[in-house]
């Protein structure tokens, strides 16, 4: 491979907002393909208001999802518009990306079935909250809803507290990242075959992915999942643990990384201690164990530990503020954080390069309507 932008000379249509669909845009953008962002004239996709901060008429989270695309404003309900874009879709569009309230891009005559007709080589993908069948299938929804309806918040937060969300849109980028993958596919298939064909991704189907450790568990146990904390079902220890002056991530995944811990700590006869001497005696003694451990780790700093764990091969990391992320050694190494002079912000790169080399930020998010007098 020459390039860091596999995708030039892709054109992706983006008929979406929020985050799910913008974000399949920008990975799709950021990976070569000329990406042309619809927004209706107004307000635009909804995202551009979720701030302060907002520089250059939008929110920071905008820029963010919207970089390396083109924008136009059109007023779907107008029907010489709405033609103007089948039209743009029909003779240019390689595919499509939609995240529309279900239903409603089809009676604007823009769904997949009536573009793939008129554009047999077409890509559409539908991005919807609950999948294209089932009693759901109709509703909306966003990110949060999902995370409850689909168990990840029965199993996020302190085992005697509330149910939590995943502080980011976890459910909104899996689908958008989802959507990739069923894109590139189908991309591969239609080099082979000539023909595109329709993607339909959701939300809700996404929250089932993530679940699909739990989920397999549940069914060969028949225990539901219950909150950890920090902690992991499955494995202890694997849990954050306060230290003289921070919190400190440790993660024994195996009989031998929890007799390393145990010399480290000063505690080596724990491996022959029957509760301990096994992951599924340490599973099944979890509170004994992690309450004996806190009181070790509270001894001494962060720095103490993360030494001597690192000395002995015993994974660890502490417990970093955004601040502290974006000024680690290893984040600015890696060369990953892309600035937006537009935003005043950074944005974080594609977590993968090609040949060594990361795609690159070619443009910032388009102000609403920007380039519609010359793609429309």
């Amino acid at each position: 491979m020459t390039s860091s932008a596999p995708l030039n000379g892709t054109v992706v249509v983006e008929i979406g907002h929020s985050i799910a669909a913008p974000f399949a845009g920008l990975v799709l953008g950021q990976l070569g393909a000329e990406v042309i962002k619809v927004e209706a004239p107004g307000g635009g996709d909804h995202a551009r208001n979720w701030g302060p901060p907002l520089h250059d008429g939008a929110a920071a989270i905008f820029h963010a999802m919207n970089r390396d695309k083109l924008g136009v404003a059109l007023d779907l309900r107008q029907a010489s518009e709405r033609e103007a874009l089948v039209q743009l879709i029909v003779e240019r569009a390689d595919v499509v990306v939609q995240n529309l309230r279900p239903g409603s891009i089809e009676e604007l005559g823009l769904g997949a079935l009536a573009l793939t007709r008129r554009n047999p080589r077409l890509i559409y993908c539908n991005l919807s909250a609950f999948g294209p069948v089932g009693p759901l299938s109709t509703k909306p929804g966003y990110d949060p809803l999902m995370q409850a309806y689909g168990g990840l918040m029965s199993v996020t937060g302190e085992a005697e507290g509330q149910a939590v969300r995943v502080g980011v849109s976890i459910i909104d980028v899996g689908t958008g990242m989802w959507s990739v993958i069923g894109i590139l596919a189908a991309l591969l298939e239609r080099a082979r075959t000539g023909r595109g064909g329709i993607v339909d991704t959701s939300l809700y189907e996404t929250a089932l992915s993530w679940m699909g450790a739990h989920i397999a568990d549940y069914s060969s146990g028949g225990t539901d999942s219950r909150r950890y904390g920090s902690g992991a079902a499955q494995i202890v220890p694997y849990e954050t643990f306060e230290t003289a002056d921070n919190h400190l991530m440790v993660a024994a995944g195996n009989d031998a990384l929890f007799g390393k811990l145990s010399t480290v700590v000063g505690r080596p006869q724990w491996t022959q201690d029957e509760r301990f001497c096994t992951n599924r005696a340490r599973v099944s003694n979890r509170s004994v164990l992690s309450a004996l451990l806190r009181d070790v780790f509270r001894e001494q700093s962060t720095a103490y530990w993360r030494e001597r764990l690192d000395a002995a091969g015993v994974p660890n990391a502490p417990l970093q503020t955004i601040a502290e992320v974006v000024r680690d050694e290893q984040t600015e190494a890696l060369e990953i954080l892309q600035p937006i002079a537009e935003a005043r912000a950074t944005a974080v790169g594609l977590p993968i390069r090609f040949d060594g080399a990361r795609p690159k930020l070619r443009r910032g998010a388009p102000r609403l309507g920007e380039h519609t007098s010359e793609l429309i």
